[in-house]
């Protein structure tokens, strides 16, 4: 009980100082594990404009994917207005060596916002992040919440009520 006592002024310190760090925002450079205020500015596309407008686009992008694909994926339809490798393709961002530079590059344009809303960018697990590079191998992983066997009988069953 004595040991305790003699220890809790320092734990009462430590707490504070982590109040203070977390309501001042801590110290150091963005990029350094603290978020900056600064909205980011990602990459400007290489067209005169983009295939919507840039609020839309900035707001609506992911639903737009998501249709593109469904369209794609479960219909065949493809079109190039909303394709993830037509977007790759224009907002392109070289790294030093004048080539594109790949996701897990932080100048990467879809890491520009989504490292600063800190929303994971997944579509790359499949498709190339940068343009010329062949499409991934690797398979999607199947849906939270269900097994392989039950999103395959899912589409069957969606695929024959067709």
């Amino acid at each position: 009980m004595m040991a305790t006592r003699r220890y809790l002024p320092l734990l009462a310190g430590l707490a504070v100082a982590l109040l203070a760090l977390v309501a001042g925002g801590g110290a150091g450079k963005a990029g350094e594990g603290v978020r900056s205020t600064i909205a980011p500015v990602p990459a400007k596309g290489r067209g005169d404009k983009c295939v919507a407008d840039t609020s839309f686009m900035r707001r609506y992008h992911m639903s737009v994917l998501s249709h593109q694909r469904d369209d794609t994926v479960h219909d065949g339809i493809r079109t190039k207005q909303f394709s993830l490798k037509e977007c790759i393709d224009c907002h392109q961002v070289k790294g030093a060596d004048g080539r594109a530079v790949t996701v897990e590059d932080p100048k990467h344009f879809c890491r520009t916002c989504h490292d600063y809303a800190a929303v994971s960018v997944d579509c790359f697990e499949c498709h190339a992040s940068r343009p010329g590079e062949p499409t991934k191998t690797g398979r999607a992983p199947p849906a939270r919440g269900s097994s392989e066997a039950a999103a395959l009988a899912h589409y069957l069953s969606r695929s024959q009520s067709r």
